[in-house]
C-alpha cells in the first residue's frame, strides 16, 4: 500500500514538474506585461500580448516561414529516408559502416556545419531564403529519420515482401505495395518528429534567414531587447508556437504511439 501511494505521489510530482512550467508561460501571456513578473497566480487578464506580438514584429510572417519550412524539408527528405532505410534494414547496404557513418553525422556539432552550410549556400545563391532553408533541414533530418525508419522496416517480416514477389511482383512493387502501407504508423511518427527537430531549430535559422525569411526560434529570440526581455511577447510566442505540435499530435497520435513501439519486439 505505502508502495503505491510512493509511487504515485513520485508521478504526480514528476507531472507537475513537467506541466507547471508550461502552465505559467501561458498564464503570463494572457497577464498584463506590468504583472508579468508577479507572483500572483492570475493578477489580471489581458489579450494585449497576442495583438501586440500578431501586429508588429511580422510575426504572422516568421510564423508562415516555419511552417512551410518544417513542412516541405520533411516531405523532401521522407523519399530518401524511407529508401535508404530500407536499403540497409533488408539489404544490410554499406554494412555496418555505413550505419556507423550515418549515425556519426548526428553526433557532429551544430556548429560546424553551419559554416559549410552557409557557404554552399552562398555559392548557389540560395542565402537568406526558404529553399535553402528548407534543403538545409531536409539534409539534416535525413539521416535522423533514416535511423527511425531503418528501426520500423526490421520489425516487417520479410514473409510479406515474399509472399508478394511470389505472386509475381518486383521487389520494387513488394516495397510500394506492401512494405510502406504496413509502415505508415512508422512514417508518421518520424514525419512528426522530423517535423519537430526543424520547427525547433535556431541556430542554421539564425545564420541562413534574413529578415523576412526568419522562422519562429528566430522571431522570439529577437524579443529580447536593450531594454530587456518582453516577456509577455515571449510567452505569447511560445503558446502559439506549440500549438502546431499539439494539433499535429492530437490528430495522429494513434499513429505515433504505434510507430514509436513499431519493430520493438520482433
Amino acid at each position: 500500500m505505502l508502495r503505491k501511494i510512493g509511487l504515485h505521489c513520485g508521478l504526480i510530482i514528476a507531472c507537475i514538474v513537467v506541466v507547471l512550467p508550461i502552465l505559467w508561460v501561458v498564464r503570463t501571456s494572457l497577464v498584463p506585461e506590468s504583472m508579468a513578473y508577479s507572483s500572483a497566480v492570475f493578477p489580471g487578464f489581458s489579450g494585449e500580448n497576442f495583438t501586440g506580438l500578431l501586429g508588429e514584429n511580422n510575426f504572422l510572417t516568421h510564423y508562415g516561414n516555419s511552417l512551410i519550412v518544417s513542412f516541405c524539408s520533411v516531405l523532401l527528405a521522407m523519399p530518401f529516408a524511407a529508401a535508404t532505410g530500407y536499403a540497409f534494414a533488408r539489404f544490410k547496404t554499406g554494412g555496418k559502416t555505413a550505419r556507423f557513418i550515418m549515425l556519426a553525422t548526428q553526433m557532429l556539432p551544430a556548429v560546424a556545419l553551419v559554416l559549410p552550410a552557409f557557404a554552399v549556400l552562398r555559392g548557389m545563391g540560395l542565402t537568406n531564403s526558404l529553399i535553402g532553408l528548407t534543403l538545409v533541414y531536409a539534409a539534416l533530418n535525413l539521416p535522423f529519420l533514416t535511423w527511425i525508419l531503418m528501426g520500423f522496416f526490421e520489425g516487417i517480416p520479410v514473409d510479406l515482401e515474399w509472399a508478394a514477389m511470389t505472386d509475381g511482383t518486383t521487389a520494387w512493387g513488394a516495397f510500394w505495395y506492401v512494405v510502406l502501407p504496413v509502415s505508415l504508423p512508422g512514417l508518421a511518427a518520424a514525419g512528426v518528429l522530423g517535423f519537430i527537430l526543424s520547427w525547433n531549430e535556431f541556430l542554421f535559422a539564425v545564420v541562413l534567414s534574413g529578415p523576412q525569411t526568419a522562422t519562429i526560434p528566430v522571431a522570439l529570440a529577437a524579443l529580447q531587447t536593450s531594454n530587456g526581455v518582453q516577456i509577455g511577447k515571449v510567452s505569447a510566442g511560445i503558446v502559439l508556437a506549440i500549438l502546431p505540435l499539439i494539433i499535429a499530435s492530437h490528430f495522429i497520435q494513434r499513429y505515433i504511439v504505434k510507430g514509436l513501439t513499431f519493430g520493438g519486439v520482433k
